[in-house]
């Protein structure tokens, strides 16, 4: 199904907020884009936009790259070729003895390994790249800033080691990986690795004159796989709808989903937000109470975002050519809740139940958890367990058993305890017996029957 596009009042309302960053943020140009069913629906640009069309115009994004490092980093571990606890020193032989050596795939992913924010000598961003062995023997002997999964502390180092470990594990370079693996399967043929035109010149805007200076398009050589590539609204709509929903060629719903767990945060941003295996994860989504999957970027030059709101399915994309000055995740925070405000997302129609897999049948209908009543209904191929209006718990099926796949009893088996005679007498949930009338005098209640 092809996005419908966005047009008239709603169009004019996101056009207007997009030209308000633009010059509360003095960015040369901002342009922005929304997904919604799979595809573009809305994009637009204010300013200066180089060329005709702002869907094809390449702006540096920065640290989104770190996410396509990630997706290497998850098809491994995928296949096996990877632990997230296995240390870089056991992939990378020549940092195996020092604190660096000893961070894990899963604490680089989540910036808590510790380590330094930036790499020793000059700053990376602005200076031309070195080779992994002079980046690798200038931190050998590094120490640890902090202590390993104390806290999240956000470390461009980290990701220059994790990309080499996923180009010393398919003997190709980080880029190779990247364009062949994720770029290739997705179709994303405008991103690349340095720009290719039309392209956004980089500035930094002088703070009380209002003239620009040059930024450079650096190579960042060891450091690419942290903030190198170049991509444009129409490429990068591709990859937030890829972040939505998945790709059978690169990585499915399913492990995206587990890189999304919280794994590191920072109490001084409270519950706003922190870190998955690769994806920045902040409140937003329906009446802000969901999660918005993605990540910012910034280079010399340039500042970008990718946000995605899997459960509504829309997702949005900005980018500008200023080093500082616009927000543009707040930007992109605001642009997808005027699309719900103005045109909301439709869910999927109701379609009955074909078949109600075997193991689930016995769960359905109405149990008790002592006196609390609950209803447990089909939706889809998981049972859902609610209480009134609320949802509580959800199972399904894997390999073969039933165990808890939402809520407090995830990961948990669901044991269908019978009598004698093969009726059902009680569920078992790891120790929460549920019955079909009030604390069942038939059924063993821990602790007793009141």
């Amino acid at each position: 199904m092809s996005p419908a596009p966005v047009h008239g009042p709603t169009a004019h309302r996101l056009r207007a907020r997009l030209a308000r960053e633009q010059v509360a943020g003095r960015a040369p140009s901002v342009v922005a884009g929304l997904i919604r069913d799979g595809g573009l629906a809305w994009a637009d640009g204010y300013g200066a936009v180089p060329g005709d069309d702002p869907t094809d115009v390449q702006y540096r994004i920065g640290s989104i790259t770190k996410t396509m490092t990630a997706v290497l980093v998850h098809r491994l571990v995928r296949e096996g070729r990877l632990g997230l606890d296995d240390t870089v020193g056991s992939v990378l032989d020549e940092l195996a003895d020092g604190a660096t050596g000893r961070a894990t795939v899963r604490t680089l992913l989540s910036h808590s390994a510790g380590l330094r924010a930036e790499p020793v000598g000059d700053w990376w961003e602005r200076s031309a790249g070195i080779s992994f062995e002079r980046l690798a023997a200038a931190h050998a002997g590094v120490p640890s800033v902090l202590p390993p999964g104390q806290q999240l502390h956000y470390s461009n180092l980290g990701y220059g080691l994790l990309g080499e470990v996923a180009a010393r594990l398919h003997d190709a370079p980080w880029w190779d990986c990247v364009r062949d693996q994720v770029l290739g399967p997705l179709g994303m043929g405008r991103t690349s690795y340095l720009p290719e035109g039309p392209a956004a010149q980089g500035y930094s805007v002088h703070p009380w004159a209002g003239t620009l200076t040059e930024e450079p398009a650096t190579d960042t050589g060891a450091m690419a796989p942290a903030g190198q590539l170049w991509s444009t609204v129409a490429d990068l709509a591709t990859y937030a709808a890829f972040l939505v929903a998945g790709h059978p060629d690169v990585l499915s719903l399913d492990d995206l989903r587990r890189a999304a767990h919280v794994q590191s945060g920072d109490q001084a941003d409270g519950l706003g937000g922190g870190f998955g295996l690769g994806f920045q994860l902040t409140t937003g989504g329906p009446g802000g109470s969901g999660t918005l999957v993605g990540h910012g970027g910034s280079m010399p030059g340039f500042l970008a975002t990718c946000l995605v709101d899997r459960r509504r399915g829309t997702g949005c994309v900005a980018f500008a050519n200023a080093t500082t000055g616009p927000s543009l995740p707040a930007l992109g925070r605001d642009l997808l809740e005027e699309l719900e405000s103005s045109e909301p997302a439709v869910p999927a129609p109701w379609t009955p139940a074909t078949r109600v897999p075997p193991p689930l049948e016995p769960l359905l209908g109405v149990w008790y958890w002592g006196n609390t009543a609950m209803t447990f209904s089909l939706e889809g191929e998981e049972v859902v367990a609610r209480r009134g209006e609320l949802e509580s718990w959800r199972f399904g099926v894997r390999d073969g058993r039933v165990v808890g796949t939402g809520g407090y009893h995830t990961g948990e088996p669901v044991d269908v305890v019978r009598r004698d005679d093969g009726s059902v007498s009680h569920l078992d949930v790891a120790t929460f017996v549920l019955t079909r009338v009030p604390y069942d005098p038939d059924a063993p209640i821990p602790g007793g029957h009141p």
